[in-house]
Order: C-alpha cells, then sequence, then structure tokens
C-alpha cells in the first residue's frame, strides 16, 4: 500500500488544524501534487482510495489516478472540533502544554474514534490486495500507519509527515512492515 499525503493549502502551511473544513489545495499544493505522476509510476496500482474533501481529491487528480478511485469518508481527516483552524500556538495559549496525541479536542472526535475509521480502512484494503494507492491527510495517515503495525494509534505522534510525501506500508510473512516513509524527494528542485 502506498500512502500519499494531500499537496499543501492555505492552512497547512500556516499550521493550522485542517480537519473537515474543505479548503482547496493552494499554488504550491498544485505544483507539489503535479510531481506525483512521476514517482508514483514505479507502482502498478490495481486501486485508488481517497479521502472526501477536495485538497485530497485534488492531489488524486492531478497525480493522474481518480479515474479508478473510490472516495472514502473514513478516509478523512481527525475531526478537531474547536479546534478546527486553529494552530497548535493559539491552543497552547488557552490550554499549556497541550497535547493533541493525548489530550484531544473538545466537540470533536477522539484518537480512539479516528483509529476505528482507521481500522476499517485497512480492513477494506485487505480484502481488497493487490497494490493499492490511498490519498489522505497528515493525523489520519499517522494513525493509519500505527493501526497497519498493530500498535497504538498514538504511535502516529512519532510519525511526522509531510505535505505531498509518499510512503510505503507492506505485508509480507503474516507480519505488516513500514517499507517507507514521508519520502518527498520528488518535490525537491534539480541541481
Amino acid at each position: 500500500m502506498v500512502l500519499v499525503r494531500h499537496g499543501a493549502t492555505d492552512w497547512s502551511q500556516t499550521g493550522r488544524h485542517t480537519g473537515w473544513t474543505d479548503p482547496a489545495l493552494n499554488d504550491n499544493g498544485v505544483r507539489q501534487a503535479a510531481a506525483l505522476p512521476a514517482p508514483l509510476s514505479r507502482w502498478t496500482f490495481d486501486a485508488a482510495r481517497c479521502s472526501t474533501l477536495q485538497r485530497a481529491r485534488m492531489t488524486c487528480e492531478l497525480a493522474g489516478l481518480a479515474g479508478n478511485a473510490e472516495f472514502d469518508p473514513d478516509l478523512r481527516e481527525w475531526n478537531y472540533g474547536d479546534y478546527e483552524g486553529l494552530t497548535s500556538a493559539e491552543i497552547h495559549e488557552q490550554r499549556p502544554g497541550w497535547n493533541l496525541w493525548g489530550d484531544g479536542v473538545p466537540n470533536g472526535e477522539s484518537l480512539a474514534q479516528v483509529a476505528e475509521r482507521a481500522d476499517r480502512v485497512i480492513a477494506r484494503l485487505r480484502d481488497a490486495g493487490g497494490e493499492i494507492v490511498v490519498f489522505a491527510h497528515g493525523h489520519l495517515l499517522r494513525v493509519l500507519t500505527a493501526r497497519w503495525l498493530a500498535q497504538p494509534p498514538r504511535l502516529g505522534e512519532y510519525l511526522h509527515l509531510f505535505t505531498a510525501a509518499i510512503s510505503e506500508l507492506d505485508h509480507q510473512q503474516g507480519r505488516s512492515s513500514l517499507v517507507a516513509w514521508n519520502n518527498t524527494e520528488h518535490l525537491r528542485a534539480p541541481g
């Protein structure tokens, strides 16, 4: 399974928690997504899955894989509730020492709820088999990876993921593995 985080938005570039709010890619995000076809061409995907939010859908489309994609609401980003649109610094002004992974968000999803969605996605992907590409969001993909590795969802706290990054998960000999993480070589300017 290949994971692709969506390209940049104005909110992601300024560190705003962007859950179920649906901003489009900004110019940088469009450029990032347009750089994805070449590195993704090393795989022959049997299926594509994508979040229903437009930043992921636009990334999938610019990567050239939207034609056969299935759109899955379980791949949406964490619902940040009252902290939607705020930066971590703004949240810390209200709650010093706050940590998303340990403290959660008021009137949004808990880590356990995000993990339940990730577990449902994983079950469907395992049933589908073959090489699959998934276009989604930073925190959701971090939780999905933790659950793929049969680890507590809080492991995602330690898996940073840049916009338009490509990661690879595999399943061999009865064990899930992390093959590559947070690859952004395709975004580096030549020379």
